[in-house]
């Protein structure tokens, strides 16, 4: 019964997280989302992908964060070999009221595991910017522009995440602005050391024997999300 329970909470959470990023609920009052721990160990490990991402609700946009993993190809004698380095998803989303943001019109920007490097050396007074061409060394470069800035606030006090995205096929120019308090920026910066060995796949070199001949259950399509 206590199993069942809690497996009937986590969904009505996980429902409750996606009603809010698509604006069809109110964020809560306490930024990003609140998580449950489980400490017994009799859990079934998971048959899909597992959603644990880390959002921070600001009034004009919210931001949300999570690793996305990489993929791997077999080679000979069962070995794997990296075929795609995963990465940091980041999903910025508008308000669309108080409270209430605007899944459609989400915009994405992946950072690499060098880019995560970048940010988790920031100082409280350092600033950072990462620009990305999706189509880039191609004929359409230049079509889709993204930047993304991290500065900080004047009071020391936080950042400003900034990302600017200008698409000239849809004649579009989207600037999402959200502010994170240094706490939130140290969740960030914790979350992403924890998350960068296992983006660049190195957790399948050290981790126990037999992990890596199971490979890695990634949704291959959310690894170009960003150039979407």
């Amino acid at each position: 019964m206590m199993n069942q329970a809690r497996i009937l909470l986590s969904r009505s959470l996980c429902d409750q997280t996606k009603s809010i990023l698509q604006g069809n609920l109110k964020a809560p009052a306490l930024r990003g989302f609140a998580t449950m721990v489980d400490s017994s160990k009799d859990v079934a490990k998971p048959s899909g992908r597992v959603f644990a991402p880390y959002a921070i609700f600001k009034g004009r946009a919210a931001l949300s964060v999570e690793p996305v993993l990489p993929t791997f190809t077999k080679v000979e004698h069962g070995n794997l070999r990296i075929d795609r380095r995963g990465s940091v998803m980041m999903t910025f989303m508008p308000a669309s009221g108080e409270r209430k943001y605007d899944w459609q019109k989400r915009q994405l920007f992946a950072l690499s595991p060098t880019e995560v490097g970048s940010l988790i050396s920031m100082g409280s007074h350092d600033s950072s910017e990462f620009f990305h061409d999706p189509s880039m060394k191609s004929s359409n470069a230049g079509q889709v522009r993204k930047s993304l800035s991290i500065k900080p606030l004047a009071e020391g006090n936080g950042y400003f995440i900034t990302l600017t995205v200008v698409n000239t096929i849809l004649n579009t120019n989207d600037r999402f602005v959200v502010p994170v308090t240094t706490a939130e920026f140290t969740v960030l910066k914790t979350a992403f050391s924890f998350a960068l060995p296992h983006i660049m796949g190195w957790d399948k070199l050290t981790g126990q024997a037999g992990t890596a001949a199971e490979g890695i259950k990634t949704d291959p399509a959310q690894l170009s999300l960003e150039w979407v």
